[in-house]
């Protein structure tokens, strides 16, 4: 019998198809259109088909017809489907509906109609390829046909459940399968639970395999859906065993979409000890309980699912349009077109539909579809990150004016933050919404509160002075001055803020014209002006009070106040005072303060002169009644003198004494308050700077900028000192540099010596240090015998250990000072911290106040220094030694820790004893206090971590601060440490967080141009990305080390550094993996920060980006990574990826585009297709190219790291600064840094991948203003940069060479522009960024090093910067370690370079168009000629060259003349061309430097034959011919002295540039003054 069935609905032609099932025969493709579903219902008719095909194979004729009918069942039967044969009929019900078919011709299609029920009813004739097109559709609308005995059909309805019938759901055993591979090395540790769990898995997948075909086929044949009336939409659905089956499958998916949903579930399942649910762990994971319970809440889950929802749709929406879309047209042309002839001998002739053509089409944008998620999380990393930076209030305060106008609410915002709340009431009303106004203006009543401002504000500013940031003059101006005399304000603002405000108010009032009030409400309009002219009067009232002491002169002094105050009192200043004689006022008075702040006695006579010119300006020139005044003073001289001198005119003689009693005090009582007084009042008068331009000092306002910033963040309230959590802060050092030694500042090389750079890198503090020095000058500096001094200078602006400690120990320093604003009162706050700080208070009493201080600092804060090489330092008395110990002396609370190895006799022999060791300074020397012994040498792994590890035993406390020996910290951000460490008790939902993240700000950036680069690259990573990583993505790890750890949490759960050598290389990010596996939560926090050092050169900054991508490749291979993927639900997967390893891997995967592209064009051009395809069919495939270009270019260009670099740059600094500054770097070839680093990540990443070798490379943190010679450039970078830019440059000619016939110049210049700016930079960067890269003096040394390292013979013991050789010998030492695997995909990837010589072979002229496969077999008879010759040539050379030098000589004299003869026959024989050398040298170049590496990759086999000892002569041939063809244009450039300069202004700042012009006139002198 035969069934016909309607398959589903088919793809984009939306057919229905009908199969005859017994046979599998396709009877008919409907195209179809959906037509309304209410009209269905009432259409009535038969169909009738005449088909030329019988059930029984014979073929009759039929006829189409269409008429209504009566249902046998009662019904209305609405249409038939009859043959002559038989009569099929088709009975449904009126309310479901009917299509109805149409013929049209011999090739018909039907139309189809679906009725309000769902039905559907088909039937047509065939279409060409309709069969296939079914076959392969995914939908589900079913219409069956049912047949009986008696021929009778009936349509079923539609079975909208029966998903099965159409499409099979595979059981894939390989999950299973991938386990037992990936653990069957460990199948011995295993115990029989794993074992048969990994068994059972595999057999449950392979039953699966088995039952859901079985299922499938069953349901096929027998199918339960029949038609008949249902009560309800459940019924409607047809369930079939194969759906039984699959919804069993599927059960476990649904399962974990529910649980990804509701992770609370997912979370108490994996953390419960329940019977049930260890069952499922067993099964559903291995037995492993690190990354159980990971799972975020629903807030934070939903926020990065939405993040990703957008990203991902964002990214397929462009990818559709302009990647995918665009290159549909042009494959199906390229498909059509049928390619018969190549230029070369093709090698898969029946291959069609240009498959190769297609291939090399797609290729570059598949990779790139894959890679630019990259580009796109770069993206919304810059949008969503800096929404969220505006929100929290990042960059509110971000300069000097915007300082000024809030300044006022800084003391209210200093209480709420820094100020430890009374009690839990004044805590709670500090919480409010975001929107409201959360500080407010300083109250009179807050005089406490305002005085710790002030405190804290002077201690800040004492802390800018001793770093020399600022001058004495600017921290005059910068201080606020407390004093409790003052009878109406407790604070004056400081003066920096009301620089000029005076001045312009005594223009305003000198000018003004109209009545007091409006004169009154235009000074008090300006808040800042009105403090300045009421702190002057009063000020001055003050002063005067003090040192005028006659009765008679303080009666005039109080005559005038008085006056003054009723004209103001009575609105009537401006009639009763002329004040256009103001200026003449001002400047007595500037006089008169200027005099009283040099206090010498014998400016006595000019006091007296001055305030008698004051009286007389006043009385004479500015009071309209000054008469009355001196009326007075008339009077009392004739009542206090005798009658007879009534008659007499007596001129008054104001403040000189009389009958021995002085009139005025002067000199003035040795008081500080009151010389502070003075001088304040006389800046006051004198200073015009304007806020904005004091501090002078970039830094300090930056400083100053932020802590007022941070002030208004979200940050937990403080507590007391005493309740603060305790801490740690720990620092590993191993050789770096403690303190810069005299001979290591005078030291000059190419001319410039450390201290002369760094006193033009900041001159300003330079000239703060003179002053604070007393000295003029660099020779008074030496005569006072300042060296030590210079010293500390000069390394506290290098990345050194002192530093470093300085730095930290500022926390000790801020506790001390908030324990004393903690317990002091009033009026020891009044007094001042600095008594109490110099413990003036103790008089041996260890309860005093400072005494007091002193201990809670210690139980609070401890400071470890782990010296790794400490001991043997000591033994070998090192200078360093010293500098450490001198630094403990400095900071008695610093504690160092060492590791001391040491022989002890035993029974048997001397065996060597480890101990740790910490010492502190006594008596100017290291005692010991605690001593633990060790099992044995703790240093097995990598260097850092382990230098960690056996210090952490010493640190105390809550929490653990880890600090590089390269950091900073700041008095004013130590201040906010115990606010962080509250951060420890904020409950985020569940937990508390682990490790607290802080940005860092990096202070390297005005060394050089790249350090510049290198600092906005960081900062834009530890704030923008990092913010973005916490929250809302919540994959931030541990990124360096300014975080602070819970110490207990990581101290019981492995510690805080990973050191297994080599995949632990990078150890801090797995301390961040660590802890989010073990249920840790990871937080950022940036209010507040600490300073960071970077590379600064070139070559450094290679060599750490080499190891932070070594150590990428190394945490792509670690089961960390692979444990967090695994519990990771996707979306946080995802982020996880493209923040980590994924960087690095797309970063490798936009170079393989870059070289698969190319190299299809090379397949193109040479295979002939390209222009085939052009010409014959005018396809626009290379448009299409262009397309998949643009996502690379955008990479080359830099701007990935650009885009949040700007944002965060101007959400801190005004975006108009962020545009000023980028723009800036482009001129100063930012792109050219960034793409070359590019390549400096993907090769290291790449190699790391393949081959391993993953290893620490110091890059020393010294100011590097040094030439690098040609050589040491070269060891660096010839096999990551140089060897590929030579690659792609041999592409892209040959790629020109061969495209002119048929292609524009335009056209390839549009595709390979960023190419050719890309592999231009990989070649030439390294000496464009080489101080001094360009001097001729410079070449002529490099050349004649290069020549020398090129040709001295390696061997054991000698270093690579030495020989050629033992580099080379090195630089394959990846390939000694390679697996079989690894060494099988080089010598794969060697592959490439043979594509050369079979393609151009073909297109030499003296092939004479033969396409024979002859032709490259005789190519490679002429590469085996070149290598005899070689190899004669060498051998001749070895045995020779010594005692038969002539005979060499003649020899090489004959192989000319023959390889020249050769030429010249086949010339004029065979039309051998001066293009096909050129060719064949393009040709057989890339042949040799593949069998050189395919040599390389199969060392182990071939070493030890005499074949050896050619590959390293052709290799030490090939590094010197691409040494001479690097060196001949950089030399080239040298001759002009343009590029030299150009090149320096480019790299260094404006001074330093001076100083390089100045050189050979100050090349005698070895000290820089």
């Amino acid at each position: 019998m035969d069934f016909y069935q309607g398959l589903e609905r088919g793809d984009s032609s939306n057919s229905l198809c009908l199969v005859k099932e017994d046979r599998g025969e396709f009877i008919g493709d409907i195209s179809h259109a959906l037509k309304t579903w209410s009209r269905a219902a009432d259409k009535v008719g038969h169909i009738v088909e005449q088909g030329r095909s019988s059930p029984e194979g014979g073929s009759e004729e039929s006829s189409l017809g269409v008429s209504p009918g009566d249902n046998p069942n009662g019904g209305e039967r609405l249409g038939s489907l009859a043959t002559s044969s038989e009569r099929l009929e088709i009975t449904v019900e009126k309310e479901e509906g009917i299509g109805a078919v149409a013929e049209k011709g011999a090739e018909a299609t039907a139309s189809l109609e679906v009725g309000a029920g769902g039905s559907l009813i088909c039937v047509g004739s065939a279409k060409e390829g309709a069969e296939e097109k079914c076959s392969r559709s995914d939908q589900a609308t079913v219409a069956k046909f049912v047949g009986t005995d008696s021929g009778e059909r009936r349509v079923a309805p539609p079975c909208t459940g029966c998903i099965g019938d159409i499409v099979p759901v595979r059981s894939e055993p390989e999950p299973a399968i991938l386990d037992i591979s990936f653990t069957w090395k460990a199948r011995h540790t295993m115990d029989f639970s794993q074992m048969l769990r990994h068994v059972l898995k595999l057999l449950v997948a392979a039953a699966w395999t088995v039952v859901l075909p079985v299922c499938y086929a069953d349901s096929r044949r027998n199918s339960t859906c029949y038609p008949k009336r249902y009560g309800s939409w459940i019924g409607e659905w047809c369930f079939s065993s194969y759906m039984v089956a699959v919804a069993f499958y599927l059960a476990t998916n649904a399962v974990d979409m529910v649980l990804f949903f509701v992770p609370a579930v997912s979370r108490y399942i994996e953390t419960s000890t329940c019977r049930m649910c260890t069952v499922l762990l067993w099964w559903a994971q291995p037995r492993l309980y690190v990354g159980r319970g990971m799972q975020e809440n629903q807030l934070p889950l939903l926020k990065y699912t939405v993040f990703w929802v957008l990203l991902l749709l964002s990214k397929f929406s462009f990818s559709y349009h302009f990647e995918i879309k665009p290159l549909v047209e042009p494959t199906k042309q390229i498909i059509k077109i049928g390619v018969r002839k190549y230029d070369w001998h093709e090698l898969f002739p029946e291959v069609k539909s240009n498959a190769g053509a297609i291939v090399a089409v797609w290729s570059p944008i598949i990779l790139v579809y894959f890679m630019d998620t990259q580009i796109w999380y770069s993206v919304f990393c810059t949008v969503f990150g800096g929404v969220y930076g505006i929100f929290h209030h990042l960059g509110e305060i971000r300069t000097m004016g915007m300082l000024r106008s809030r300044f006022q609410s800084l003391p209210s915002a200093f209480n709420v933050c820094l100020v430890p709340p009374s009690s839990r009431n004044d805590q709670e009303t500090k919480i409010r919404s975001f929107f409201q106004q959360r500080f407010h203006k300083v109250s009179k009543n807050e005089k406490n509160g305002i005085a710790k401002f002030v405190e804290v504000w002077n201690q800040i500013i004492s802390s800018f002075r001793s770093e020399d940031l600022i001058s004495n003059r600017e921290m005059d101006l910068m201080t606020i001055p407390v004093s409790s005399e003052l009878s109406s304000d407790l604070v004056h603002c400081p003066i920096f803020l009301l620089g000029s405000k005076f001045s312009t108010a005594l223009s305003i009032a000198r000018d003004f014209v109209g009545k007091d009030e409006n004169l009154f409400k235009k000074i008090k309009k300006d808040d800042h002006m009105y403090c300045a002219v009421k702190e002057c009067y009063e000020s001055l009232q003050h002063i005067l009070g003090v040192l005028v002491v006659g009765d008679l002169e303080r009666r005039i002094v109080f005559d005038i106040m008085t006056e003054v105050q009723t004209s103001v009192s009575r609105s009537s200043l401006l009639v009763d005072f002329k004040m256009n004689e103001l200026p003449a006022l001002h400047t007595k008075f500037i006089e008169l303060v200027d005099l009283l702040f040099e206090n010498e006695e014998h400016h006595h006579d000019k006091v007296v002169k001055v305030l008698q010119d004051i009286f007389d300006v006043v009385t004479k020139d500015m009071m309209i009644h000054g008469s009355r005044i001196s009326d007075s003073l008339y009077c009392s001289q004739l009542i206090e003198g005798d009658v007879s001198s009534f008659f007499q005119h007596v001129e008054p003689q104001l403040f000189t004494s009389s009958d021995g009693n002085p009139a005025i005090l002067f000199p003035l009582p040795d008081s500080g308050p009151m010389k502070e007084k003075i001088k304040r009042l006389l800046l006051l008068l004198t200073v015009r700077d304007t806020a904005m331009e004091v501090p002078v000092n970039l830094e300090a306002r930056r400083r100053i900028s932020f802590f007022a910033t941070s002030l208004f963040m979200d940050m937990p309230s403080a507590p007391k000192i005493r309740n603060m959590l305790s801490f740690s802060v720990m620092t590993p050092h191993y050789m770096e540099e403690v303190n810069y030694s005299m001979n290591e500042l005078d030291s000059s090389q190419d001319g410039v010596s450390i201290i002369f750079y760094m006193q033009k890198i900041y001159p300003d503090e330079w000239k703060n240090f003179l002053e604070r020095m007393g000295c003029k000058n660099w020779d008074d500096l030496q005569v006072e015998n300042k060296e030590e001094e210079i010293r500390k200078w000069a390394s506290f602006r290098g990345q050194t250990l002192s530093r470093t400690v300085r730095g930290m120990m500022y926390y000790r320093k801020a506790l001390k000072l908030q324990a004393f604003l903690d317990m002091a009162k009033d009026e020891d706050i009044l007094e001042g911290y600095k008594t109490i700080e110099m413990g003036h208070d103790r008089n041996n009493n260890p309860r005093s106040l400072s005494a007091q201080l002193d201990a809670l600092a210690d139980m609070k804060f401890t400071y470890i220094i782990s010296c790794q090489m400490f001991g043997s330092q000591k033994a070998s008395r090192d200078p360093h030694v010293q500098d450490i110990l001198d630094l403990m002396i400095r900071y008695p609370s610093l504690r160092v820790a060492y590791v001391e190895e040491k022989e002890e006799i035993g029974t048997d022999k001397p065996q060597k004893v480890y101990s740790s060791i910490l010492v502190k300074a006594i008596n100017e020397l290291d005692q010991e206090i605690y001593r633990i012994k060790l099992p044995g040498p703790p240093n097995i792994g990598e260097g850092k971590p382990e230098n960690q590890n056996h210090a952490i035993i010493f640190t105390r406390g809550d929490a653990l601060q880890t600090i590089d020996m390269n950091q900073d910290n700041y008095m004013e951000e130590a201040l906010k440490m115990r606010n962080v460490l509250q951060e420890f008790l904020r409950h985020q939902g569940r937990k508390s967080p682990t490790i607290l993240g802080l940005r860092e700000h990096i202070f390297t950036g005005s060394v050089s141009s790249l350090a510049w680069f290198m600092s906005y690259q960081e900062t834009s990573f530890v704030t923008i990305g990092q913010r973005l990583l916490a929250n809302p993505l919540r994959v931030r790890f541990h990124y360096g080390h300014p975080d602070i750890f819970d110490r207990v949490f990581h101290l019981t759960r492995g510690g805080i550094s990973k050191a297994s050598k080599t995949i632990n290389l990078s150890e801090d990010v797995f301390a961040g993996f660590n802890s989010v596996l073990r249920r840790g939560y990871v937080t950022y926090h940036e209010y507040m920060q600490v300073g960071k050092g970077r590379d600064v050169g070139l070559n450094q900054i290679s060599k750490f980006e080499a190891k932070v991508a070594n150590g990428n490749s190394e945490q792509t291979l670690s089961r960390d990574i692979y444990r967090l993927g695994r519990h990771f639900d996707f979306f946080r997967m995802l982020s996880c990826y493209f923040t980590t390893v994924g960087f690095y891997f797309n970063s490798l995967i936009s170079i393989v585009a870059i070289y698969v592209f190319l190299y299809g064009q090379l397949y193109l051009v040479l295979s002939g297709l390209e222009k085939a395809l052009l010409l014959e069919a005018r396809t626009q495939n290379i448009k299409s190219l262009e397309t998949a270009l643009a996502s690379q270019s955008f990479i080359q260009l830099g701007l990935l790291t650009g885009l949040p670099m700007v944002m965060e740059i101007g959400l801190e600094r005004g975006f108009l600064t962020a545009l000023k500054d980028f723009v800036l770097m482009q001129l100063q070839l930012a792109a050219v840094f960034f793409t070359f680093s590019l390549g400096t990540k993907s090769h290291y990443y790449g190699r790391t991948i393949l081959h391993g070798g993953a290893k620490y490379r110091p890059t020393g943190r010294k100011v590097v203003v040094f030439h690098a010679n040609f050589t040491e450039n070269y060891r660096l970078y010839s096999r990551s940069h140089f060897v590929k830019g030579f690659e792609l440059l041999l592409l892209l000619i040959i790629y020109d060479l061969f495209r002119r016939s048929y292609q524009s110049s335009m056209t390839y210049v549009l595709i390979t522009y960023s190419i050719w700016f890309m592999l231009t930079t990989w070649l030439f960067a390294p000496f464009l960024f080489n101080p001094s890269g360009f001097n001729w003096g410079k070449i002529v040394d490099d050349w004649t090093d290069w020549n020398k390292w090129i040709k001295q013979q390696g061997g054991i013991g000698v270093r690579q910067d030495k020989s050629w050789e033992s580099w080379w010998d090195d630089e394959q030492a990846h390939l000694r370690h390679s697996g079989l695997s690894a060494r099988l995909f080089e010598i794969f990837l060697s592959l490439r370079f043979f594509i050369y010589q079979y393609g151009l072979v073909y297109h030499l002229d003296i092939s004479q168009e033969n396409k024979n496969f002859l032709v490259y077999v005789l190519s490679w008879l002429v590469i085996a000629a070149t290598f005899l010759i070689a190899k004669a040539v060498n051998e001749g050379r070895q045995r020779l060259s010594t005692n038969y030098h002539l005979l060499f000589r003649f020899l090489k004299a004959l192989l000319f003349l023959g390889v020249l003869s050769t030429i010249i026959t086949l010339s004029v024989i065979c039309e051998l061309s001066l293009m096909d050398l050129i060719v064949c040298c393009l040709a057989f170049l890339p042949t040799g430097w593949g069998l050189l590496s395919i040599a390389q990759a199969l060392r182990p086999k071939i070493e030890d034959t005499g074949l050896w000892h050619f590959v390293l002569v052709l290799a030490q041939a090939y590094d010197y011919g691409m040494g001479v063809v690097l060196f001949a244009p950089v030399a080239a450039l040298a001759w002009l002295p343009i590029i030299s300069a150009f090149q320096t202004r480019v790299l260094f700042n404006e001074a330093f540039s001076r100083r390089l012009h100045i050189q050979p006139i100050l090349a005698g002198k070895k000290k820089h003054r």
